[in-house]
């Protein structure tokens, strides 16, 4: 076959195609992406191969007349090109049928079985006018299907599925990370400039120094473990696991901007997660970057560091039809996963299936974490492949926090009494308040309404509007900065009250914090959030946590969230707790109430071990990727009825935007965002038991429906439908 005298694109024949897939394919072999010579040889084959099947008279009449594929008179053209690969140029079957395999499989566009075995007719006479094809009994094809088991195609197809959909889509596959270890030696002459003293501290040194192996980091708060993970990266391909979108948009700016100082920006980082497009719309200078191509290189995975959440990587688990592109990006990655303390059964039983399957694959893991349970360790080890994973703790000697342990619910008036006891002192009055639910949050805040002037209270939670609660995330990080300028220390006279959203990985310093107890680690997590650099006086309690909490936030079947075997062993941990608690007896206190034993027989447990088998037992293919539901959640995105009318004549001319066939992309990507930062994400039972006012199309799947509730200060609250329609 002469493939200058096909076509495989519009715009390309499919020699030209094939070459640029091949180059792709090339830029990984450079970099040093592909593990050996033969997966290199066989991968190459499979690039050669793969798209001979639009040869066929049908597929060149339909690229040129433009119309759609008619499954009655052509077949998929990945199954043709199946027929156009000879077994004798292989050394053995098995590498005959791993190319076979990943030729066969690089798209989902049908049963191949099926289509195979039954449309023999169809495929003979399409494949006619072609002398080099070869007959495919029913033996072999179904050894070649078998091959969705064999490591060696599954890597093989997963990385032609990366050569291929970067070529189609006029990508770089891969950029080279040879920058990130010159721009952490800058970094830290930066720092010396400021402070002579300033050096990398021992964890960040051991990270550094085992930068080849997959290791369990256990840090306190504020030690830094931003850096150490970005210094056992080094030189390589790279992703950044974090639990909180609010805490992924902060490291990404602070890597952005501390280390790489905001240069070649997308061509060295990316942030990934579903508000991505709008987040780059917003904080990224469009005359410098374009913003488009810098989307597409993120979700195509080029960049060397990706900043992103579990659910944006991890959903390879699933084993869904092209899962393999991402097990094989991730095959010659190194994974960083930050404050694992954070997620539950679920999440946890998905991110060890997944660290199993990369470590089996050829990648590199690094769990660091504030605080890690005993028994999340032991799941990681056994379960998660990192027997040989080399186990550290770091703790310092600093005395950050003073406890005090309240055994009731969390109420206004010792918070109230804190405050004004502050005030007359002349201290410093930053108060953080976290409570479990929103519900809870914006329960304290009108209560200390009424015993506070409403200027020195704030409220963060995620039941705010997108633009209100970034607005929020900004004004905290920057009340919460432990230094101004010239090294002054931040002090302040606020009490913010809050929710988990502040927990992990924000760079905040309080002087006071005032805490429900859900659990020991997220407890330990939000005490790093006062006095965080231990600078501060801690002569008197500086942390007071509530144990008793609202009966509706314990797991029961499919309601509340808080496991209450671990709530219960948390309360046992706190019982004769008072005063200075020193880092290293935090870590002694997990170690003491949280190993496996303790667990044994838990609601807790029980969920990760049905989630951890359910997921390991499922056959590749069996889960189309719109099937998953990662999280478990299904939100609607809706804008509360006081801001749609103060806002509808805006709301308005921005679908005029959207809808006008000759408006710009960027223009319709900036419509839909700012629309988007009218919306808030609520669960289906608030949309049925509410008000509909309206809903409009945004885009071709997304729908923002307009509904009738409270919303004001506090944030979002439903109110009780009068039997008005509703969804």
């Amino acid at each position: 076959m002469n493939m200058e005298n096909y076509i495989a694109k519009p715009d390309k024949t499919l020699l030209e195609h094939t070459k640029d897939v091949k180059e792709q394919l090339e830029v990984m072999r450079r970099i040093g992406y592909i593990p050996n010579q033969k997966i290199f040889c066989l991968t190459y084959h499979s690039c050669e191969h793969h798209d001979k099947g639009k040869a066929n008279r049908e597929f060149q009449k339909r690229i040129v007349c433009r119309y759609k594929f008619n499954a009655d008179r052509e077949i998929a053209h990945n199954v043709l090109s199946l027929y156009f690969i000879k077994k004798d140029d292989y050394e053995d079957d098995e590498d005959y049928h791993c190319v076979a395999y990943a030729v066969l499989t690089h798209h989902d566009y049908c049963d191949e079985y099926e289509v195979i075995t039954q449309q023999k007719v169809l495929i003979k006479e399409l494949l006619s006018e072609f002398e080099e094809v070869r007959e495919i009994g029913t033996r072999t094809l179904k050894r070649i299907l078998e091959m969705k088991y064999n490591p060696k195609a599954i890597l093989i197809k997963g990385l032609l599925m990366r050569c291929d959909y970067s070529a189609s889509a006029g990508l770089t596959v891969e950029y080279v990370n040879d920058f990130l270890i010159e721009k952490l030696r800058e970094m830290m002459k930066k720092w010396q400039k400021e402070n002579s003293e300033a050096s990398w501290n021992s964890m960040q040194i051991f990270c550094k120094e085992h930068t080849n192996e997959n290791i369990i980091i256990t840090a306190q708060t504020g030690m830094g473990k931003t850096e150490a993970g970005l210094l056992w990266l080094g030189n390589h391909k790279g992703f950044f696991i974090l639990p909180l979108r609010t805490a992924i948009n902060a490291i990404y700016a602070r890597i952005k901007k501390d280390t790489l100082c905001d240069e070649n920006l997308d061509e060295c980082l990316a942030l990934l997660h579903s508000d991505t497009l709008a987040y780059y719309t917003q904080n990224i200078n469009s005359e410098e970057i374009n913003i488009s191509e810098y989307f597409n290189r993120t979700k195509q995975l080029c960049t060397p560091l990706t900043v992103t959440t579990l659910d944006q990587i991890f959903d390879f688990v699933f084993k869904y039809p092209g899962y393999e592109m991402k097990l094989a990006t991730l095959s010659y990655s190194k994974v960083i996963i930050d404050e694992i303390q954070m997620y539950g059964p679920d999440l946890l039983a998905y991110l060890t299936k997944g660290i199993e399957m990369i470590i089996k694959y050829g990648g590199k893991v690094a769990v660091l974490t504030a605080t890690l349970a005993p028994f999340v360790k032991d799941i990681l080890v056994e379960k998660g492949c990192m027997k040989e994973a080399v186990c550290k703790k770091y703790t310092n000697d600093i005395k950050r926090h003073n406890l005090k342990v309240y055994h009731e619910k969390i109420y206004a008036k010792h918070i109230a009494d804190k405050y004004y006891s502050n005030k007359n002192n002349k201290l410093s009055n930053k108060i953080l308040v976290v409570c479990n639910t929103v519900k809870k949050a914006q329960e304290i805040y009108k209560e200390l309404e009424q015993l506070i002037d409403e200027e020195n209270l704030r409220i963060l939670h995620n039941k705010f509007i997108k633009q209100d609660r970034s607005n929020k995330e900004e004004d905290i990080l920057e009340f919460g900065k432990t230094y101004r300028e010239n090294n002054v220390i931040n002090n302040g006279n606020i009490i913010w009250i809050t929710t988990s959203i502040v927990e992990a990985s924000l760079n905040i310093d309080f002087d006071f914090l005032f805490t429900e107890l859900s659990d020991l680690s997220a407890l330990f997590q939000r005490m790093g959030r006062c006095n965080r650099k231990g600078i501060k006086d801690t002569l008197e309690y500086n942390c007071f946590v509530f144990t008793e909490i609202d009966e509706g936030t314990i797991r029961h079947g499919e309601r509340g969230f808080i496991d209450q075997t671990i709530h219960e062993l948390s309360k046992k941990a706190l019982q004769n707790l008072d005063g200075i608690i020193t880092e290293a007896e935090k870590v002694k206190l997990l170690e003491e109430h949280f190993c496996t034993k303790d667990l044994q027989g838990s609601k807790y447990m029980r969920d990760f071990n049905k989630i951890f088998d359910e997921i390991s037992e499922i056959e590749p293919g069996e889960i189309k990727k719109n099937e998953i539901n990662f999280r478990n959640i299904l939100s609607y995105s809706v804008i509360p009825k006081a801001v749609y009318d103060e806002k509808r004549e805006a709301i308005e001319r921005l679908i005029v935007i959207l809808e006008k066939k000759d408006s710009l992309w960027e223009q319709k990507i900036r419509a839909a965002n700012d629309i988007r930062n009218y919306t808030l994400a609520v669960e289906p039972y608030v949309l049925r038991k509410s008000k509909l006012i309206t809903s409009f199309q945004l885009g071709r799947r997304e729908i923002i429906y307009v509904i009738d509730c409270y919303y004001d200060k506090l944030g979002f609250r439903m109110k009780k439908n009068d039997g008005f329609q509703t969804l």
